[in-house]
């Protein structure tokens, strides 16, 4: 087994309880640790900071287990893509959706990574224009010069595609300059700041620079984009370059609500995995202001577009929606992994609402799993501590359509 693949579960850790919901459905729940913690033992084309993603250990356990090469997986709230990489990565068609166009930025350009020479030769082209202007001050993060190549990457990209000139190489470099706006290390354009996978406002900026007595340093962009660029690509084999590579060919990037893909085909898919909005735990588009600017997106259009309900009620209204939609394009046989979670310490899980929905719709429930975890060096950072707040534990309804 090489370093790039995951560590193998026993099954005979695995704990099975018969458990009956609120609603009279009883149901086989599974328990223990199906996927390792250590995210380091991920293809490293994975290591992509976004807020409340999961790790690619979670949708490969389903890849492997429920569908075959060449197969079709479908992630309905892609978010940084991590199932449709891995799935691409093991040989699988793909389709993403997310009603954040910022999903395909952060995606797409992964399927076709340029050579270490397609990408020196292209930021040594890119030009660094003098005396841009924005119409925001970014002072707080950001040295002035540090600044200018900013704007002038942002304005590369926006003539590219207006041009249509934009290709492989470009929309990786943007990738990878989205990633590298803001975080906590040299290894990002900003002064440091927390969390890496989002940013915060410039009042906390100030804050934050004044509490650490900081200034913003100069940051040499095109130089962080080329060591960020051979990071994610250290660890990735010549085949599965390649399985992405094909996989890109067929691969289908949507941005819509997750109850109307009318593109996806019926009884089409054989595998689904994905992670709805739990009620109103994360706010997208407010974490994702400064990735929004960058790459000229409208941040409050795409708010006014992402329902993210409060009530619980409201949730199950579009839960169902969208699990009809699901039910459509899984095949007879084909599998949905829906991983939810337990929120507002503990008093609502989200596996007993999702079920009933699912059953009511022509769903079968194969099992629940429980895979239990400790909160990672990142949540306790946040301040967030196990049945807290937020979630300790991953819990995915496996549903089957017969």
């Amino acid at each position: 087994m090489s370093d790039t693949q995951f560590a193998p579960f026993i099954e005979s850790d695995i704990a099975h309880k018969k458990v009956k919901l609120s609603s009279g459905e009883v149901i086989d729940y599974q328990f223990g640790e199906f996927w390792t913690n250590k995210q380091r033992q991920a293809p490293s084309i994975h290591e992509i900071s976004y807020r409340a993603c999961f790790k690619p250990q979670l949708p490969d356990y389903f890849i492997e287990r429920f569908t075959n090469p060449g197969d079709l997986v479908y992630d309905p709230f892609g978010g940084r893509g991590t199932t449709v990489i891995q799935a691409a990565i093991r040989g699988r068609q793909i389709v993403q959706n997310d009603i954040n166009p910022l999903s395909i930025v952060l995606t797409k350009a992964r399927l076709t990574p340029p050579t270490d020479a397609e990408l020196a030769t292209r930021l040594k082209e890119i030009p660094i224009q003098k005396g841009l202007k924005s119409d925001l001050d970014l002072s707080m993060f950001f040295e002035k010069k540090t600044f200018q190549e900013i704007l002038s990457l942002r304005q590369y990209f926006i003539d590219r595609r207006a041009n249509k000139k934009n290709d492989h190489i470009d929309d990786w470099i943007q990738m990878v300059a989205t990633n590298r706006l803001t975080g906590h290390s040299s290894g990002f354009f900003s002064v440091y700041t927390f969390p890496p996978n989002q940013a915060v406002s410039a009042k906390s900026q100030i804050r934050i620079n004044e509490k650490r007595q900081q200034i913003p340093e100069y940051r040499d962009t095109k130089k962080i984009i080329l060591k960020k660029s051979k990071g994610l690509l250290r660890n990735l084999s010549a085949e599965q370059r390649e399985n992405l590579n094909q996989a890109a060919k067929t691969a289908k990037f949507l941005n819509t609500t997750s109850n109307t893909t009318k593109t996806i085909k019926d009884n089409s898919v054989q595998l689904i995995v994905t992670s709805p909005p739990f009620l109103d735990i994360v706010q997208y588009v407010e974490d994702n202001w400064m990735r929004c600017w960058f790459n000229n997106l409208d941040a409050e259009e795409i708010s006014n577009q992402i329902s993210v309900p409060k009530d619980l009620t409201k949730w199950n209204e579009i839960m169902s929606d969208v699990l009809a939609e699901l039910f459509r394009i899984t095949k007879s046989g084909g599998m949905v992994a829906f991983e939810v979670g337990e929120i507002r310490k503990g008093s609502i899980k989200l596996d007993e609402e999702i079920v009933p929905l699912g059953e009511k719709l022509g769903f079968t429930t194969e099992f629940v799993m429980i895979n239990t975890q400790e909160f990672t060096k990142t949540s306790n950072i946040w301040g967030v501590t196990n049945n807290d707040s937020g979630t300790n534990t991953n819990r995915i309804v496996v549903f089957k359509r017969t």
